[in-house]
């Protein structure tokens, strides 16, 4: 299986650079995972697919404000830190900018002296650990020094910072938004709620692994990126009871699904756990858990765009991305949505 199998033709201006003014006024379409067979709704709609003792499974992670600035100590020169993951309580793995000079000892101040860094060690693909101090509680200084951490592809301002987190999100952590679940609001989740419809929340803290495109010509010599997932006894229950009663499971985006798939035994039942996910869907896999996949727009030749083809057919969601062309839909992150039913 190559990767080059998973290309596709992208024009810029598809690639949504503002989140629409209402969340679940996005394009919503529909395809068939079976036959391909393509529906084009509103993302409201969503709502009619689902149906009573059915169970929504979302990623209640929270974005932190992961990009900070500052200055090296001593030198004053400029420096930008990314926040990837958290490794131990005040030591993280961070991409580094400008990254050559940035040695092992290298100290920075963050924020007029609110946070200093120190970079303890080298690791892969050259991103730094870097021990932080401050006094106070970290998240709420990043709240005051930090700014949200776009993908490379958005290049507008982001206005409203919220609009880069689900209107569920909790549990501080990722890099990056679980982006299909940027579509919910709140009235949307209470009138799920009211037509018997479970919701499970899991965790899974997205990396900027995510966005990586895979670089082995052969799909299966690509080695995915580690996530900590969290998946508590009660999602776990809510889960097994739903399928146990007939129901399906319905991931909201890929980060959901690989967080259940992760944590499934080969006989289908979800496991209550926290632990490190490398999980790679692609066509061939055989879903333990998931049965129906909302999703957004996917770039070439990634694992996310690989895992949408293993739940359909390359062939299905190759003929989607080009309707979804056809009809002005609008890709990536703040872009449109999928359902895969």
């Amino acid at each position: 299986m190559k990767t080059k199998d998973f290309y596709y033709d992208l024009p810029e201006e598809f690639i949504a650079q503002d989140p629409l003014a209402r969340r679940e006024m996005s394009k919503l379409m529909v395809v068939d995972k079976e036959t391909g067979d393509i529906e084009h709704k509103i993302f409201k709609d969503v709502i009619d697919y689902l149906q009573e003792g059915d169970c929504l499974v979302l990623n209640d992670t929270r974005v932190l404000p992961a990009r900070i600035y500052g200055n090296r100590v001593g030198t004053g020169g400029h420096v930008e830190i990314l926040l990837l993951k958290r490794v131990d309580k005040d030591v993280w793995e961070c991409l580094v900018k400008p990254g050559k000079k940035a040695k092992i000892g290298y100290e920075i101040s963050f924020g007029d002296g609110l946070l200093h860094g120190e970079i303890v060690d080298v690791v892969e693909e050259g991103n730094r650990l870097i021990k932080f101090t401050y006094e106070g509680i970290f998240e709420e200084i990043l709240e005051k020094i930090g700014t949200m951490p776009l993908p490379p592809y958005i290049t507008h301002k982001l206005e409203d910072q919220n609009r880069y987190q689900t209107v569920y999100a909790v549990n501080n952590g990722s890099a990056a938004a679980p982006t299909a679940g940027l579509h919910f609001t709140n009235e949307l989740l209470d009138k799920i709620k009211e037509k018997n419809i479970k919701i499970a929340k899991v965790t899974l803290h997205v990396g900027l692994g995510t966005f990586r495109p895979v670089k082995v010509d052969d799909v299966t010599n690509h080695k995915m990126h580690s996530e900590y997932f969290e998946v508590s006894e009660e999602a776990a229950s809510i889960i097994n009871d739903t399928k146990e009663n007939g129901g399906r499971i319905i991931c909201v985006g890929t980060t959901s699904c690989r967080t259940i798939e992760s944590a499934a035994t080969d006989d289908g039942k979800v496991r209550a756990m926290k632990d490190n996910t490398e999980i790679f869907i692609y066509p061939g896999y055989k879903f333990k858990v998931l049965d129906l996949l909302i999703t957004n727009f996917h770039l070439p030749e990634s694992t996310l765009l690989m895992l949408v083809s293993a739940l359909s057919s390359k062939e299905n969601i190759m003929n989607a991305y080009e309707e979804a062309k056809k009809n002005d839909y609008r890709f990536f992150s703040f872009g449109d949505a999928m359902l895969l039913k």
